[in-house]
């Protein structure tokens, strides 16, 4: 490849906000997690007294994704890069209420080479009677 060729391509590749398949050196970034629903899509919350599992369904999941309920990111298994569960008790929910859900995950190794990195999703409601 001529030189100048070359380098008109490699500047392509680093234009900012690029997207991560047409940049290599985006490798190690994080898709941002989108949340589809929730099972189940409400509680009593006799249930979250009790330790209910509550699961969320999705895509972009990452080993490092969390799910969050009301600004607290609470420890998540990852069944599937579409489906995180979480335990959800009175620790987390203290009463009969409806609770923001999304999911968090943290920005990958993307330096600032024109690559995304992680994100938040959308939000959706639990309700808890």
């Amino acid at each position: 490849m001529h030189p100048r060729l070359w380098l008109a391509a490699l500047a392509v590749l680093f234009v900012p906000g690029c997207s991560n398949t047409l940049n290599p050196f985006c490798g190690s970034s994080r898709p941002a997690p989108m949340i589809g629903s929730l099972s189940p899509t409400s509680l009593s919350f006799s249930q979250v007294q009790q330790g209910a599992t509550l699961t969320v369904n999705g895509s972009h999941f990452v080993a490092a994704s969390e799910v969050v309920i009301n600004g607290t990111a609470l420890s998540t298994t990852v069944v599937s890069n579409t489906q995180l569960k979480v335990t959800l008790t009175t620790g987390i929910i203290s009463q009969p209420e409806s609770v923001k859900v999304n999911v968090l995950t943290p920005s990958g190794n993307s330096s600032d080479l024109g690559c995304s990195s992680g994100g938040q999703s959308s939000v959706l409601l639990l309700k808890v009677n």
